[in-house]
């Protein structure tokens, strides 16, 4: 199921899909170089808006949590990308721990975690999930919204290492941990210094990441990638500013905010002329760091800044976990011009290692054009390609289901890229 792109400002992206499969070639093996001076993160799940006229990254996961709404035809896939994914870590690896999130209640979170124990079972490695929440005092079956079971065992710390004690099941001690918690809520003691191999590592977390950082690395990236391709780099990059020190509660920082506000949408008017865009210009403010769609907003006018009204500020002052936000990332908005049974839609592009293994449409019937998608109320639909989106139609039209896939991983790939290189400068044995 494809969603209908609903626009005619298809030219400069038409164009652009067209120069991707023309340049397939030089494409692929310009990636394969980067992935030999940058390693790939173990896993991540890419946010894109297509919106006809610009096709670009607008959040990077590193803790992804949809592997349910992945297309099972192409869990093959997802498990050859996991054996190569494993082997770098820890080529010797048979047993796996996986931690996922604290919070046991989401039910649609315990199938991905079901599933993502399936892809690594598939694998050919023994897998347990082990849980650091408080509440999971003992092994503790939760059943997914579906029926599905998951065994949680609660985590213990030996040492430098962590395991699971279980006298029926017996004691479990692996040479990897794979998290699935994105640590929101800063480094757990149980979880430092281990001399376990932690994928992703610690710094991966929320609690020292930040968007800003990522989307550096990105426009790096973008630059190079346009050069490759003699494109305009704004054609899959959005723009970006920060805004540090801000208080919504205390209301300090707003000036600064609305000052940024303003120059970024003067540098989208400037674009949107040259390219005959019609819509009007907007920006998303949202929290330097966490997820889940917590603490974001659409902003048109530097006014829309100065006048939050308390609910505003309030949802604006915290995300995941409680934690605080004190900045902010402002991002060019991207339209999106694709929908799906009268829902507005955007793609989400899965990765393992630097392979493609698939995605889905986040779909919302009551969120617009211009809004964050990735609220309440929002559900997923899997890419139901005929192929991967490794395998482009190089003699089909540049919008044909698998040519518009492939321009989604590769633009997914980039945004991957700027991962790797995000974490590389962000190890503290870098520092």
């Amino acid at each position: 199921m494809v969603p209908h792109l609903t626009t005619a400002l298809n030219g400069p992206l038409l164009s652009l899909e067209k120069r991707m499969l023309e340049a397939q070639p030089k494409i692929e093996h310009w990636f394969r170089s980067q992935w030999l001076e940058f390693a790939a993160p173990f896993y991540a799940s890419v946010d894109l808006r297509n919106s006809g006229f610009k096709l670009a990254p607008v959040d990077t996961n590193l803790f992804p949590a949809g592997f349910n709404n992945l297309n099972p035809a192409f869990l093959p896939l997802s498990v050859q990308a996991a054996q190569i994914a494993v082997e770098k870590v820890c080529p010797e690896a048979h047993r796996l721990l996986i931690i996922p999130e604290n919070h046991t209640r989401n039910t649609y979170y315990l199938r991905n975690v079901v599933e993502l124990v399936n892809i690594m079972k598939a694998a050919g490695l023994d897998v347990r999930v082990g849980s650091i929440s408080p509440e999971i005092t003992e092994p503790t079956t939760l059943l997914a919204h579906d029926g599905q079971p998951l065994l949680l065992e609660p985590v213990v710390r030996v040492g430098n290492r962590v395991k699971l004690v279980n006298k029926v099941l017996g004691d479990f001690d692996s040479c990897a941990i794979l998290l699935n918690n994105d640590l929101s809520g800063g480094v757990p003691e149980i979880l430092k210094n281990l001399e376990q191999n932690l994928i992703p590592p610690l710094h991966a977390g929320w609690s020292t990441r930040k968007k800003s950082q990522h989307f550096s690395a990105y426009n790096r990236v973008a630059s190079e990638f346009a050069q490759l391709l003699d494109i305009d780099e704004w054609l899959l990059n959005p723009y970006f500013e920060t805004c540090g020190e801000i208080d919504f509660q205390a209301r300090t920082g707003e000036e600064c905010l609305a000052q940024k506000v303003e120059e970024l949408i003067e540098k989208i008017k400037v674009k949107y002329a040259q390219y005959g865009v019609t819509q009007e210009p907007f920006v998303i403010v949202k929290a330097n760091a966490g997820t889940y769609g917590m603490g974001i907003m659409t902003v048109k006018s530097p006014d829309d800044v100065r006048d939050l009204n308390r609910k505003a500020r309030n949802k604006m002052s915290v995300v995941k976990e409680g934690l605080q936000v004190t900045e902010v990332i402002i991002q060019e908005g991207v339209y999106t011009f694709e929908s799906m049974n009268d829902g507005v839609a955007e793609p989400v592009v899965y990765m393992m290692d630097h392979f493609v293994i698939g995605g889905f449409y986040r779909v919302h019937t009551e969120r617009g054009i211009d809004e964050n998608l990735n609220a309440p109320g929002s559900h997923f639909v899997p890419l139901a390609f005929e192929k991967p989106c490794s395998m482009p139609d190089c003699a089909g039209a540049p919008d044909a289901p698998p040519n518009r896939f492939y321009a989604y991983g590769v633009v997914a790939r980039l945004a991957l890229l700027a991962a790797a290189i995000e974490l590389q400068e962000q190890d503290p044995l870098n520092q």
